[in-house]
């Protein structure tokens, strides 16, 4: 059997994470597990994670969405807001470029941008801003309540920090994406600003 390794989560993902645009590593001090040293993913196994299980929330078309809605694709899970200066935009080029480099397995992946600004990143906001990166990109939002449930299950943290008028604020939030497999099972956390080359050799991987 395969030995898993303990490890706080703040710990791991404070190291993983690039605090930009005040940016938090996810974690809350749960604990994850991963494979050993030598598992053939780069980014960080964390297959058997104890929860980031689910969502239900609203897609950029109106339709709602859950993670089953995506079984048979490795999904890409972002939370950002369409205003924020760099690591959403630069992680949403970040994929692209992925489904770049894996060509026509392109089509197995999904990449979903969850906002966790939902005061100002309305339907249509979303549905001009995700697509724009690559047209099979979605993005997700709900009402307060929904982006805060889904942020707990998640352990993304998200905070709004005042500007100079009361609509120019920013949002610190986690930075990292969550990757499942086709089946719908919890089993990459891929930090920030990487580069596109170890997401899609661990995406195909996952493809196999």
């Amino acid at each position: 059997m395969k030995r898993v390794i303990p490890v706080v989560v703040a710990g791991l993902l404070a190291a993983l994470s690039l605090i930009a645009c005040g940016d938090k590593p996810a974690g809350g001090g749960q604990e994850m597990t991963l494979s050993p040293a030598n598992s053939a993913f780069i980014n960080t196994d964390v297959t058997g994670l104890g929860y980031a299980r689910d969502f239900a929330l609203t897609d950029h078309t109106g339709k709602p969405r859950t993670l089953a809605d995506y079984k048979g694709k490795a999904v890409v899970v972002f939370f950002g807001y369409t205003q924020c200066p760099d690591v959403c935009p630069t992680t949403m080029v970040e994929m692209a470029n992925v489904m770049k480099e894996l060509g026509p397995q392109a089509s197995k992946v999904q990449v979903l941008f969850v906002t966790v600004d939902p005061e100002r990143d309305t339907q249509e906001l979303l549905s001009k801003y995700v697509p724009a990166f690559d047209p099979s990109f979605v993005g997700l939002y709900g009402d307060q309540a929904a982006t805060d449930k889904v942020a707990k299950e998640f352990r993304v943290f998200y905070q709004k920090v005042p500007g100079k008028t009361p609509g120019s604020y920013t949002m610190d939030h986690t930075a990292g994406s969550y990757v499942f497999d086709p089946e719908g099972h919890i089993r990459l956390f891929v930090r920030h600003g990487q580069g596109p080359d170890p997401i899609a050799h661990d995406l195909k991987l996952l493809l196999k």
